[in-house]
């Protein structure tokens, strides 16, 4: 910016389940981002789907009058898995370029409860930031303790020597949306990701 600020997150990339969890309070949880994020005006982008955590995200932002950029490879479109109501929908051909684009098209990432996508996606971004490929921030928002034993390990790693702290410090976690956007949004300002 020409008058000196800092950058401003005004894109979040979430990355979470196409399923809903066994209990109401993952859904909830993903509204309540839905809401906040479109109340602070920044611009939801995801992985593009109509179920499970994906598509209450999608559809909470949308309801709160916000915007949503999805980002869905092709097979999965011909699968009927793409939300159709998306302010933007791209349509990629595998999902290591539904990755670079959602990255690409972000400020910084968050993790809602998931699975394997979840994860995968959620540490292939920290492992571009240790290797200094983004300098975009991370955070995880523990939902019930939900990532609690993935937070212990990240502990485990740095005391067993297979993590430096400094990249430890890559991923920021909180039990609530508002709190964990404001880092992410200090982060995004700075410019680094810790």
């Amino acid at each position: 910016m020409s008058t000196g600020e800092g950058k401003q997150l005004r894109s979040l990339c979430v990355f979470c389940g196409s399923s809903s969890g066994s209990a109401s309070v993952y859904r909830e949880a993903a509204e309540r981002v839905g809401r906040e994020l479109a109340r602070r005006d920044v611009r939801l982008v995801y992985g593009g789907g109509n179920v499970g955590l994906m598509g209450v995200l999608a559809d909470a932002v949308l309801g709160a009058g916000g915007r949503v950029i999805g980002v869905i490879p092709k097979g999965l479109v011909s699968r009927e898995l793409a939300h159709r109501g998306l302010t933007e929908l791209h349509v990629v051909e595998t999902l290591h370029e539904r990755k670079l684009r959602m990255a690409a098209l972000a400020d910084a990432f968050l993790a809602l409860p998931g699975g394997l996508g979840t994860m995968d996606e959620l540490f292939e971004v920290l492992t571009w930031a240790q290797l200094g490929y983004t300098a975009k921030p991370c955070g995880i928002l523990d939902v019930c303790g939900y990532f609690r034993p993935l937070l212990e390990f990240l502990e485990k790693m740095v005391r067993e020597g297979f993590l430096a702290s400094e990249h430890r410090a890559l991923v920021r976690s909180g039990g609530e949306i508002g709190p964990l956007l404001e880092t992410l949004e200090l982060l995004v300002a700075k410019g680094s990701p810790s």
